[in-house]
């Protein structure tokens, strides 16, 4: 093929497992294109950074996407992923597991640097290599329409920490969602991810879960906190954090003005770092979800949480499951909200805690005050099924009931709970409008089965795929 012979030189000249030299006279793009670019040809400018790099626009455009891609795939060596190919334009792509490698993602790179539909791209566990990444990072400082990108499972370890890092410092790409899961990444890489998080203002959820962050990790956690303005969600689950990294990262918190979700699980803070929690509690005014499932927390943690539970105005959802807590502290958890009037708490997961009927009956009590709360228990100790079955009566015949004696629709029926009319509103607005309407008598039990029917999958209820004919 004759467009192939002014390109052997270029792919001769560059190693398998190296980026392109910052000198060379011809882009990656360059060599994807068809042979009657090479009159066109011109000098590298000396200051290119990338070999992504598109450098002749005119040119390219009347390049199609599929024709770059499957020409990028010759050039390295790879075959081509069908659903790449058939999905290229969709907003959403998934090539999770498809062992990509460094090439393979390369090319993959290459034909997104123009690429104005993915918003979304899933490159979770493919061997993606030190090269594999620095294509992605280059082809991020061209691409501004992708913005969530999941590189989990691909053991970046500390070499894949630096790079992150130096794109991170930058505060250049639209990339606002960033899935770093299950890299190895131990405490160097914590500093190195931390000290560029503490400058950057794009990222707003970014997952760190399943890594080897100790204390030393907790302690870089908490100064980055300290300081960052732009994370809104972050997971730092099944990591390693004991009581110095759990304090450490908990004083960081306390200045924090603009996370709202942090997920802590399956962790080990302990009674100390729920101390520390509590204080972050009573400080922190930002945060509405907070998962600390199975940190070894007891029965003298969960009273330092409630604490800060009793003035704390921002928290809707705290998740305890898998604490080695007892009924007693689940007693501590309900009355900290009803001492709160001013609580916003919509959900207590504590599903592993085994209740009696006199916790119901102070969880009423709680729940005339609150009644958008929710608590999430094992089961009632000593509790007939005759009452069980009253709990479990499908909630949605008897909303259909209401509605065909009263001539109206499902549909009709929740958009009255909603003020405004819409069709969709907040699960905690939904929950405390079922408890207090009188038309179709409901417990917590049903308006929760209603939630997960009902569930659109963002926090939130939406009505719009029921029947909406008149019976």
């Amino acid at each position: 093929m004759d467009n192939d012979e002014p390109l052997e030189p270029e792919t001769k000249d560059e190693p398998e497992t190296e980026p392109a030299p910052q000198n060379s006279d011809e882009t990656l793009y360059c060599e994807a294109e068809a042979s009657r670019a090479v009159g066109k040809e011109k000098a590298a400018r000396e200051s290119s950074e990338t070999d992504l790099e598109i450098k002749d626009t005119e040119k390219f455009s009347t390049t199609g996407q599929r024709e770059l891609y499957l020409e990028a795939c010759k050039l390295l060596g790879v075959v081509p992923v069908s659903y790449f190919l058939r999905n290229m334009e969709e907003s959403y792509v998934n090539l999770n597991h498809h062992g990509l490698g460094p090439n393979g993602t390369k090319a993959i790179a290459i034909a997104l640097v123009s690429n104005m539909s993915v918003v979304t791209l899933e490159l979770a566990d493919n061997s993606l290599m030190e090269e594999g990444l620095l294509s992605l990072v280059e082809m991020l400082q061209e691409n501004y329409y992708l913005q969530e990108m999941n590189i989990s499972d691909n053991d970046l370890g500390l070499k894949g920490a630096r790079i992150i890092s130096e794109f991170l410092q930058r505060n250049t790409s639209s990339l606002c969602k960033l899935q770093l899961s299950g890299n190895n990444f131990r405490d160097e890489s914590a500093e190195l991810l931390c000290q560029a998080l503490s400058a950057n203002y794009q990222i707003k959820t970014l997952d760190l879960s399943h890594n080897q962050f100790s204390d030393k990790g907790g302690e870089h956690v908490g100064q980055m906190l300290a300081l960052n303005i732009g994370l809104q969600s972050l997971d730092l689950s099944w990591n390693h954090f004991y009581i110095r990294g759990a304090v450490a990262l908990c004083n960081g918190l306390q200045a924090n003005m603009t996370l709202q979700k942090l997920d802590l699980s399956m962790n080990g803070f302990g009674n100390e770092g729920a101390t520390a929690l509590g204080e972050v509690l009573r400080l922190n005014n930002s945060l509405g979800y907070l998962d600390i499932s199975s940190n070894d927390i007891s029965n003298d943690g969960v009273s330092k949480i409630s604490k800060g539970l009793e003035v704390n105005e921002s928290l809707k959802v705290l998740k305890l499951f898998l604490n080695p807590m007892s009924m007693d502290g689940a007693v501590l958890l309900i009355l900290s909200i009803k001492r709160n009037p001013k609580s916003k708490m919509e959900e207590i997961d504590i599903s592993n805690v085994l209740v009696s009927e006199q916790f119901l009956k102070i969880l009423d009590g709680v729940c005339a005050i609150h009644p958008q709360l929710d608590v999430i228990y094992k089961s009632v100790q000593g509790f007939s099924a005759k009452k069980a079955l009253l709990q479990w009566t499908n909630p949605m015949k008897l909303i259909q009931s209401y509605a065909d004696q009263h001539g109206i629709t499902v549909v009709d029926f929740f958009r009255s709970l909603n003020p405004k009319g819409m069709m969709t509103m907040p699960v905690g607005d939904f929950r405390k409008a079922m408890i207090q309407q009188d038309k179709v008598p409901v417990n917590l039990y049903q308006v929760r089965e209603l939630i997960k029917k009902l569930d659109d999958k963002r926090g939130g209820v939406n009505f719009s795929f029921l029947k909406t004919a008149k019976p």
